[in-house]
């Protein structure tokens, strides 16, 4: 099956959970957690170290609230890109999420996660 098929509510039905599973795992720095659900190729391309080090230093990455509001959803080839208005419980102001999900090995995964 392709997700981009699906309808937005069930997309949202399954990329939410997901969301609030990476904003959970981020503001506890669980990196094993975090990338639990990640393609495999987006795992690879995460550098543990790095990641590690973004969980330690980053007020914004330790903070994130789970007051979040979805934008919309973006189909492309064989991903959705669903966005979110993300907020802080300790920085003012507003930040979009960016969460590309696909399916890999019959599983719906996650090929992409940002907050810009």
């Amino acid at each position: 099956m392709n997700i981009i098929e699906k309808t937005d509510e069930e997309i949202l039905a399954i990329a939410d959970p997901l969301w609030r599973d990476l904003v959970k795992f981020s503001n506890e720095g669980k990196y094993e957690e975090f990338v639990k659900n990640f393609s495999n190729a987006f795992s690879l391309a995460m550098n543990p170290v790095v990641s590690g080090h973004q969980f330690a230093n980053s007020e914004l990455a330790r903070s994130l609230s789970e007051d979040v509001d979805s934008l919309g959803i973006i189909r492309r080839s064989e991903h959705v890109t669903v966005l979110y208005r993300q907020r802080s419980t300790k920085k003012q102001g507003e930040w979009l999420g960016r969460l590309v999900l696909g399916y890999e090995n019959g599983a719906v995964k996650i090929f992409g996660a940002s907050i810009f």
